[in-house]
């Protein structure tokens, strides 16, 4: 195999996020190997050399051009303040497709109700300048601390609040925490080194590989159907079922019948394939999708 003309360096979120992302290049069609033994893992793309990286480090190296382009939190690149090209939001996280939210974090039976009670009190936080900002933002005056971990258990016994990162916020109702406000709601974002992105080959690569990866989120939690029916029934299927507006028709060799393809939300599979049956629907196929481009 010859070498490629460019290799394109992507840095990949290490810690909570890396097996989310290194699913979703699988659907996208890329198979990482080798993630959990080394920083360097493999990836089947010859235009492509990959870094595993904390995600609060990844806007820093690609603005400054140690990667090319990242995956990191929309929160992270605020938070650094760094200077980057963005090319897309893709919505997905550690657990589910909701966005994690910069949350501000009292004890359930604190007396603190707004931010503005915060007056000359104490927040703990890992993103100290998102907060800073915040804190700024409504005028008020906060010690505002960094935290190296373990956040949740500062409260109340070493300062007045935290800002946290939450996901489905269990973690705070297990500590007896509170929010008082939510900061910002933050997504992974595709970003890019701007001397990077002015490369013609190299910002073609970063497109198609968006391209993919936003294929592969709109294909989550979808199904392809695929049936015959009488085109004499197909009128009356398409007028009972809204979720078949737009499917593909096309004719069969047997005269009369129609393919039908479409695409539907996993989730009503059960509900309407019993009604397909009873419309006159035969050899119904149910397939996963990885991808789907529109």
């Amino acid at each position: 195999m010859s070498a490629p003309d460019f290799q394109l360096t992507i840095g990949l979120p290490s810690g909570s996020l890396q097996e989310a992302t290194i699913s979703l290049f699988a659907k996208a069609g890329y198979t990482v190997g080798g993630a959990s033994r080394s920083y360097r893992p493999s990836i089947d793309d010859p235009e492509l050399r990959v870094r595993l990286l904390r995600a609060q480090e990844m806007s820093r190296y690609v603005e400054h051009g140690y990667l090319d382009c990242g995956i990191t939190g929309k929160d992270w690149v605020v938070e650094n303040g760094s200077d980057v090209e963005v090319l897309a939001d893709l919505p997905y996280s550690r657990a589910s497709s909701n966005p994690t939210k910069w949350v501000l974090v009292v004890p359930e039976d604190s007396p603190i109700r707004t931010v503005q009670d915060l007056e000359s009190r104490v927040v703990a936080t890992e993103a100290v300048g998102l907060t800073r900002r915040f804190f700024e933002k409504h005028g008020v005056k906060a010690e505002i601390e960094f935290s190296w971990g373990a956040t949740e258990v500062k409260v109340p016994d070493l300062v007045d609040a935290i800002v946290d990162i939450t996901e489905t916020g269990s973690s705070l109702r297990a500590n007896k925490l509170r929010i008082v406000e939510v900061l910002m709601e933050s997504y992974p974002q595709f970003i890019a080194n701007r001397k990077a992105f002015a490369d013609p080959a190299k910002r073609a690569k970063m497109e198609r590989l968006v391209l993919l990866l936003r294929g592969a989120l709109q294909a989550r939690d979808k199904v392809a159907l695929k049936m015959n029916i009488e085109e004499k029934s197909l009128q009356n299927l398409l007028d009972s079922l809204p979720s078949l507006r737009n499917p593909t028709i096309s004719q069969l060799s047997q005269p009369g019948w129609v393919a039908v393809e479409t695409v539907i939300d996993e989730k009503i599979v059960r509900e309407i394939i019993p009604s397909l049956k009873s419309l006159g629907a035969e050899g119904i196929i149910e397939y996963p999708l990885n991808k789907v481009v529109y």
